[in-house]
Parts: C-alpha cells; sequence; structure tokens
C-alpha cells in the first residue's frame, strides 16, 4: 500500500476527530473577543486572542459538545475588565460562572441566550439589570449577589417560568417587586436582603418558596400566612418597621465575609440565628430590657462617634491631597446605621461619609482604529492618568478678540442660532479657526453659573465631544470658543437638498452612530456624577472632514433659566422622550430615546417630525416602529440615497438597536454601554463584509 494511500485512509477513519477539535468559529470568535475584554489574563491558561481552538485546546474553564462550547465556569480567578460583547454568539452554553472577579461598569446586555445558570457574583457590576435577561426562556438560576446594582427592578420576569433560584442580595435595587414575579411558578428561592426595597411582599405568597430571605429592606405591609414558615427559615425580619438600609455599594455590610464564601453555590446566603419565636415574630423584651439596650447603643455609638473623629483628626492635610478627597467632617448624618440585630447579642455602629462634590473620572484611552479609522474595541473604559483641578485650564478671550475674529458677529460669519445661543465662525489672526457660541444672556438661569460650568465643561475629553478651547465673560456677555468642524451639522448633511447626502455611505452612518454613541456613554457612565445631555439631536451632531462625529452643547442644559421652552422645542421637534414630556424631567434614559431617534434619522433620511408629510408619516417614530422587526419594509424605509449599497441583515441589526433606544418605557431602554457594544458588533461585521467581498453591498447569506 502506498504511504499517499494510507494518510488518506487514516483520513477517512478519524475524519471526525479531527472536525470535532475544531471549535465552532462563532463560539471560538466570542472566546477570543471575550479573553481581550478581559485584558488577556494569565490566569486562563490556553486561551488566546486571536485563532484559538477552546474546545481542541481545552481552555481553561470551557467545556464543550462536539465543537460548541456548553460551559464556561472561571469563577475566582481575580479578572478585571468586561465580558465582551460577542457572548450572544454562545447559543449552545448552558452553564455560565464569572462570579467572585473583578469585573466593573454594568452587565452588558449580550449574555449567553439559552444559558440555564447564570452566576455573576461577587463583583463590581453597577447599573442595572439587562432586559435581555428576560428572554432566557431556559434560565433556572440566576445570581448577581454582591454586586452594586442599583435602580428598580424592571418588571421583566414575565418569560422567565423555568427559573427556580434568584438571588439579588448585598446590592443597592430600590422600589417595589415587580408584577411579573408572579409569573415565576417555579421559585423555590428567593433571597433580596441587604437592598433597599420598598412595598409589599404579598406578590411572593402565590409562589412555591421553599427558601426567602428579605431581611434589611424597607418593606411594609404584614406578611403573608403562607410565607411565614419559610421566612423562619431565612432569617428574615421582614415586616418590623422600618428596617436598617444596607451598606453604601463598596462597604462590606455586616456577616459579609461568612455570607460570601456561600453566595455561588446556588444555595443562597441567608444568616444563621435562632433568636425568633413562632410565625417569625421578635422575640418579647420587656421595656427595662429595651431601654437598657438603647443606652447600651448610645454608649457604644459616642465612643465610636468619638474614636472616629480622634482618628480622623490624625490624617495631616497631605495625605487628604495625596488621596484627592475632601477633609472629612462628621455631621449628624454620617452615622447612617445603628442597628440592634434581631438575631444576635451583638451591636454594629456603621458610619459612612458623605459624598464627595461633582468630579469626572479621567478619560478613557483611546483603543485602535478599524473601520475607516473608527474605534471598534469594546474593551472597558482604562483609565488615563490625568491632573484634576478645580481651575479653569482653557484660554480666556476678551470680547474685543472675539469682535475681530468674527468681524463684530456679522451674519456672514452666523453658522446657526440654537435654543440657548448663536454660533459664529471665528477667524483669528494665527490662521486658526474655531467656533464661537455667543450665549443668549437674559436666558441664563444665574450668570454665575457659568464660571462654575466652564471648569467642568474644560474637563470634558473624548475624541466624540466637542472640544472647549476657551471662554469669555465681560460687559454681561457669556461667550464659549469650540473647536470648528469644517462639514457642519449631521441634520445639514442628512436634509440639505444637494450632493452632501450622497456622502454619507452606509459605513459613514454606522460610524456616526458608534462616535456618538461613545460621546453619551463618556457622558452617562464615564463623568461622575453621570451627565445628562438633554438636547441630543442632529443638529447637535457635527462632523469633521472625515465624518467623524463630535457632541456639541454636553453640560450646557442646566446653564438656561427657560430649560423647559428648550425641552417643549425637543419634543415638538421629535426628539423628547414620552416621560420627559410627561415630567419635564430628562434623564440618560430619555438621553437614549433622543439618540435613537438620531439612529432613526441615519436610517431613513427622514426628520424626526415633517408637517409637510401625511399626517400618519410626520412623525418619524410613530411611522417607524411598527416597522423596524418586519425585514421585508427596511428597505422600503432606508434613505434612497443609500442607492441599495448596503446589506440587508445589517440594516435588520440597525433596526434591532433602534427599536431598543426608542422603547415608550424608558426602564426598557438600554444603557449606552450596551448601545456601544452592540454598535461595535454591527461594524465589525460591516468591516468583514468589506475585507470579503470589496463593497457595502453584499448577499444576505454571506453577512
Amino acid at each position: 500500500m502506498s504511504l499517499a494511500l494510507m494518510v488518506a485512509l487514516l483520513l477517512v477513519l478519524h475524519g471526525s476527530s479531527f472536525v470535532h477539535a475544531d471549535t465552532d468559529p462563532s463560539d471560538a470568535s466570542a472566546l477570543t473577543v471575550m479573553y481581550s475584554s478581559l485584558n488577556s489574563p494569565g490566569q486562563l491558561t490556553k486561551w488566546s486572542s486571536s485563532d484559538g481552538d477552546p474546545c481542541g485546546e481545552s481552555w481553561k474553564g470551557v467545556t464543550c459538545s462536539g465543537n460548541r462550547v456548553t460551559e464556561i465556569q472561571i469563577s475566582g480567578l481575580g479578572l478585571s475588565g468586561s465580558m465582551g460583547y460577542q457572548l450572544t454568539s454562545l447559543t449552545s452554553v448552558t452553564n455560565f460562572d464569572i462570579s467572585n472577579n473583578n469585573l466593573g461598569n454594568q452587565i452588558p446586555y449580550q449574555l449567553p441566550p439559552n444559558v440555564r445558570r447564570l452566576n455573576l457574583a461577587g463583583n463590581s457590576f453597577t447599573g442595572g439589570l439587562p432586559y435581555s435577561i428576560s428572554q432566557m426562556k431556559s434560565l433556572q438560576y440566576l445570581n448577581v449577589s454582591h454586586n452594586q446594582i442599583q435602580g428598580e427592578l424592571n418588571d421583566m420576569f414575565g418569560s422567565l417560568s423555568s427559573l427556580n433560584t434568584l438571588d439579588i442580595s448585598f446590592n443597592s435595587m430600590t422600589g417595589k417587586l415587580p408584577q411579573s414575579f408572579q409569573s415565576l411558578t417555579n421559585m423555590k428561592k428567593i433571597y433580596l436582603q441587604n437592598n433597599q426595597f420598598t412595598g409589599n411582599i404579598d406578590i411572593l405568597a402565590d409562589l412555591p418558596l421553599d427558601a426567602l430571605d428579605l431581611e434589611n429592606n424597607q418593606f411594609t405591609g404584614g406578611i403573608p400566612e403562607k410565607l411565614k414558615g419559610i421566612m423562619q427559615k431565612s432569617n428574615s425580619n421582614t415586616g418590623s418597621s422600618g428596617p436598617a438600609p444596607p451598606s453604601p455599594p463598596g462597604a462590606p455590610p455586616t456577616n459579609r465575609s461568612s455570607t460570601r464564601s456561600n453566595k455561588s453555590s446556588g444555595n443562597g446566603s441567608p444568616s444563621n440565628g435562632g433568636g425568633s419565636s413562632d410565625n417569625g415574630e421578635k422575640s418579647g423584651i420587656g421595656s427595662g430590657g429595651v431601654a437598657g439596650i438603647v443606652i447600651s447603643v448610645s454608649v457604644v455609638g459616642a465612643v465610636a462617634v468619638i474614636f472616629i473623629i480622634k482618628k480622623r483628626r490624625r490624617k495631616s492635610s497631605i495625605d487628604i491631597e495625596k488621596l484627592d478627597v475632601q477633609p472629612f467632617a462628621l455631621d449628624s448624618q454620617e452615622v447612617k446605621e445603628i442597628k440592634l440585630s434581631q438575631n444576635s447579642s451583638t451591636t454594629s455602629v456603621k458610619a459612612v461619609e458623605s459624598p464627595t462634590a461633582m468630579s469626572l473620572k479621567p478619560p478613557p484611552i483611546h483603543p485602535p482604529k478599524s473601520l475607516d479609522g473608527d474605534d471598534v474595541s469594546a474593551k472597558p473604559v482604562v483609565p488615563q492618568q490625568k491632573a484634576r483641578t478645580a481651575q479653569i485650564n482653557v484660554e480666556q478671550y476678551s470680547i474685543a478678540d472675539l469682535q475681530m475674529a468674527t468681524n463684530n458677529f456679522s451674519v456672514e460669519n452666523l453658522i446657526g442660532d440654537g435654543s440657548i445661543g448663536s454660533v459664529y465662525r471665528a477667524h483669528f489672526d494665527n490662521g486658526k479657526v474655531l467656533t464661537v457660541k455667543k450665549l443668549y444672556s437674559s436666558e441664563l438661569r444665574n450668570p454665575e453659573d457659568f464660571h462654575k460650568m466652564v471648569p467642568d465643561i474644560s474637563r470634558l475629553d473624548h475624541r466624540n465631544v466637542t472640544e472647549l478651547v476657551g471662554y469669555c465673560s465681560e460687559d454681561g456677555q457669556h461667550l464659549l470658543v469650540y473647536e470648528f468642524h469644517e462639514n457642519g451639522s449631521l441634520h445639514n448633511f442628512l436634509h440639505r437638498m444637494d450632493e452632501d447626502s450622497t456622502r454619507l455611505t452606509w459605513d459613514s452612518r454606522l460610524k456616526i452612530a458608534l462616535g456618538t454613541a461613545r460621546a453619551l456613554e463618556y457622558l452617562h457612565e464615564v463623568c461622575s456624577p453621570s451627565l445628562v445631555h438633554k438636547n441630543i439631536k442632529s443638529e447637535n451632531i457635527l462632523l469633521d472632514a472625515d465624518l467623524n462625529p463630535h457632541l456639541s452643547d454636553s453640560g450646557l442644559a442646566n446653564l438656561m433659566a427657560d430649560v423647559d421652552q428648550g425641552l417643549n422645542h425637543n419634543i415638538e421637534s421629535g426628539y423628547g422622550a414620552p416621560e420627559a414630556a410627561i415630567s419635564g424631567k430628562c434623564t440618560t434614559k430619555s438621553d437614549v430615546y433622543s439618540f435613537g431617534v438620531v439612529m432613526l434619522e441615519l436610517f431613513s433620511g427622514r426628520k424626526p417630525f415633517d408637517s409637510s408629510r401625511t399626517r400618519s408619516e410626520q412623525s418619524l417614530v410613530r411611522w417607524a416602529t411598527p416597522q423596524l422587526h418586519d425585514i421585508d419594509t427596511l428597505e422600503k424605509m432606508v434613505d434612497p440615497a443609500l442607492r441599495g449599497l448596503y446589506s440587508v441583515k445589517s440594516l435588520s441589526r440597525f433596526a434591532d438597536v433602534i427599536a431598543l433606544c426608542v422603547q415608550p418605557e424608558p426602564e426598557f431602554r438600554p444603557p449606552m454601554s450596551e448601545v456601544v457594544q452592540a454598535l461595535v458588533r454591527l461594524v465589525q461585521r460591516a468591516n468583514m463584509s468589506k475585507r470579503l467581498y470589496g463593497n457595502d453591498q453584499d448577499p444576505d447569506a454571506q453577512d
């Protein structure tokens, strides 16, 4: 037998093993992206950020069946960074455990869609639970305990009838329990302790529970009879008036060390004790005993306060400056909790510092560029060390300087009029061209606020946020000087009746959407406290020579006295969120809605509100929303200026992101970090198609 024939025979006999050694490409891609997003840690042995084979190479913590990844268990490895943005590709993963690590920021919207066990406990996740969890119909076990999750628990459990264990303990969640809890017909264990939930617990009465812990919340009302037995097991003290709130995010709660060791086991973390009597009621203590306890607590509290004051005074001013915090000042609000535990003879006294003044986190380092120079990395924000100062670090101009540069604010140099001021092109003697925004002084809420605002705006540092170059405050006039972008606003590009709109290819529109989303992500999730823009519209998205977007007017909304008028204008023009029209208040979620409207503009080429159209098509959101999930109608909705140069699947994915952003209920809209991740993935797909097929149009089957 020849050598060639022998080799061929071996290949036939063992072909299946070669096939099974190669991991499904979508799974391999998701894990390589995840590895990079986790900052390529050495703990994950055999993992790779490129050309890896998780199944064939037996990556640490990865289990496969055939060529598909079925389990990822990488708990307690000290991992940092984020989970990446391709986890939705892991359609065969049923167990995903990344608990007890050092991951931060918000839980990503993209998670394995068919997972049965999801354990994200013991990290530093913030924000809320992503709405994508509501679509995990196979989910049986969900543990997000011991994080810093905030806000209300969304009404997102209607389709999770398979869920039998839910642990969201030791977070900072507020509000009432959602009505969709009554759909959890297989629920056995619920751990909600150490949050700030309010309202009653009647919604839990008919669930088939055998373990329930509601301790350290702010529930009111009585305890349903059906729950009293299992609440004894979980040692809950819910039902007593005014239970103490949990420690703030980042501070270890009482008995946390003993609780934390058990939190990822699936058994929850109820505390043990025997201090409660039958029916879950408090054991009787005479009035004398109560008085003695109160006096003891007061003495212990006083001693603790004196100790804290002395300890704080020993800190030198040099140490305080080194830590970049304000000097500690103890007042009556700082002793947050003096709690006598119901089930223990020990008394704990906790002192909590007051929040510090407003500050801005350092800007992220800009990652590598990929598509037409755009940033498509979804790695977490990596802080750049940058000195912060309370002083204004931009140039101060005189009125004479700006009058000369704008030819005395002539009509020829007028770029446009906005709701808060007029914008002029300014030519300086050194040849530099800048933009001058002349604020309407009569509309200023308080002229003194201008001087407080300029330092904050000057510290905004993101490549998709228009840079403040200087300011002028003289003779009752207030002006801001910004960088100049020669292509003007996105609004003009889309809606001027000339050849400009044809220059906005589908790739360009994706790049503009992603850059604007990154700017909003920076304002919402990097700036501290979060900065709500309140005036997101295509007029405020400026395009440079390479059609990169720059968000203008960031930080200006609260400066103007007639905020309601500006808000009403935003609503009437089609950008305003429904809840803003009712409450008159803007939030990060209303910014997300407005951004969704801008995406609709990019998609359709239409204005958000166009009175020249028929009544049913005047409101862009109302006309487009019912059609966003109908792939057959998308090509009829898309901007004709694109001339068919796009992928239909790319349109569909873009439309899916729009639909999430313009949800009528604000709690269902994703945070901007999740929008960024979705757009990053879309841009990467477009980039891949461009490399494979050499143009913007490719067959659907090839996308």
